[in-house]
């Protein structure tokens, strides 16, 4: 048990049987009446945010988040299978689970998967991972204003802006947590 007294970044608990995570808090002691807790909080399976003010003695169930490093196997129409490198356990997970991630990751590649109560809740690709260009429109001669990007997809169909010096067959690193090109490889 946790109490709301304790709270600090990061920290998750249960409400009602569903897991949150502390994103800001700050405790206060008002010159009348009893102190609190102002609390903002994330659910972790709906990502919706709320601010609540607690009592420092209420308590809360800890929620116990297990992290796991899997392999993306593959997608067969339905399903997207990651395995457990440890146990060769197979997880099969659906596009609504996998979305954000999956436009970053490559059969064979490692992820993220963050489970609670032994059901995922969230799948995170590698924060950087070098990727193939498979389209990108050619660069427009002459055009050499600083800055200037162009559209370009890569293998696993993620859509990225590139410079345009970057053409088709080059192998780019792109940051996956905002969806931006780094460097070529």
């Amino acid at each position: 048990m946790i109490s709301a007294g304790d709270f600090r970044k990061g920290v998750t608990f249960e409400i009602k049987g569903e897991p949150f995570v502390i994103l800001d808090f700050q405790h206060v002691k008002p010159g009348k009446g009893a102190a609190f807790v102002r609390t903002k909080y994330k659910s972790l399976l709906s990502g919706a945010t709320r601010e609540e003010a607690f009592n420092p003695s209420e308590k809360f169930k800890k929620a116990h988040i297990e992290t796991k490093q899997m392999e993306y196997l593959y997608n067969d129409g339905e399903f997207y299978y990651f395995m457990d490198s440890e146990t060769y356990d197979q997880v099969p997970l659906t596009f609504e689970q996998v979305e954000e991630a999956i436009v970053y990751l490559k059969e064979n590649d490692n992820a993220t998967l963050k489970f609670f109560d032994g059901k995922v809740f969230s799948v995170e690709a590698p924060n950087f991972v070098e990727l193939e260009i498979t389209e990108a429109d050619p660069g427009v001669k002459g055009d050499t204003a600083s800055n200037v990007t162009k559209k370009a997809t890569v293998e696993t169909g993620a859509v990225i802006n590139v410079p345009l010096f970057v053409n088709v067959g080059d192998k780019v690193k792109i940051d996956t947590r905002t969806g931006e090109y780094l460097s070529r490889v």
